[in-house]
């Protein structure tokens, strides 16, 4: 088997991905519409979004609102992130509660994140960090949002304090002020 699915709760789901490898290096199968859609994920996602970030570097966390929200499927490339999903809809039990996985380029781990979740990630390896994300709908300005990296509400747990956060993303409203919905 080339994928092990573990439920993260909400809705968010881990993939672990097996590389074959020999004397070459290795291969692995990244997505397979008809094994993600037997484990639960089945969504036709429509865009790839790469980021480079440096040692340190805070992005998020970040959602689109209906019509407008994305699903994505998170993987590193290259480095090491600590990548979260918020929960942000206001009528659901788990509203507020976070879950965040080590993503890097030895672990061959990807996170599957439903609607509805604000997402961002911490680089923490020394070198950049490269991660790519599939999303499920198109991008659009108007309905960008957001949610306070360091919400004392959420209460995210963190593996070391970001060096670099940009202005835009450290004045993201508090979970009480988040409009999602």
């Amino acid at each position: 088997m080339d994928y092990e699915f573990k439920t993260l709760g909400m809705g968010v789901i881990q993939i672990e991905h097996v590389a074959h490898e020999d004397e070459r290096g290795w291969f692995m199968e990244d997505w397979n519409k008809k094994t993600f859609k037997n484990n639960g994920i089945d969504t036709d996602f429509m865009q790839i979004n790469i980021s480079r970030s440096k040692n340190g570097v805070l992005r998020g966390l970040h959602f689109q609102r209906p019509p407008f929200s994305q699903a994505k499927l998170v993987k590193c490339l290259k480095g090491e992130v600590f990548d979260v999903a918020v929960d942000v809809r206001k009528n659901s039990p788990t509203f507020g509660k976070y879950v965040g996985v080590v993503l890097s380029e030895t672990n061959l781990r990807s996170i599957f994140i439903p609607r509805g979740f604000a997402h961002g990630f911490l680089v923490t390896s020394q070198e950049d960090a490269i991660v790519a994300y599939l999303v499920d709908n198109e991008y659009n300005k108007e309905s960008e949002g957001g949610l306070r990296w360091n919400d004392p509400t959420v209460g995210i747990k963190w593996p070391a304090n970001p060096k670099i956060v940009k202005e835009r993303d450290a004045s993201l409203p508090l979970l009480k002020d988040v409009n999602y919905d």
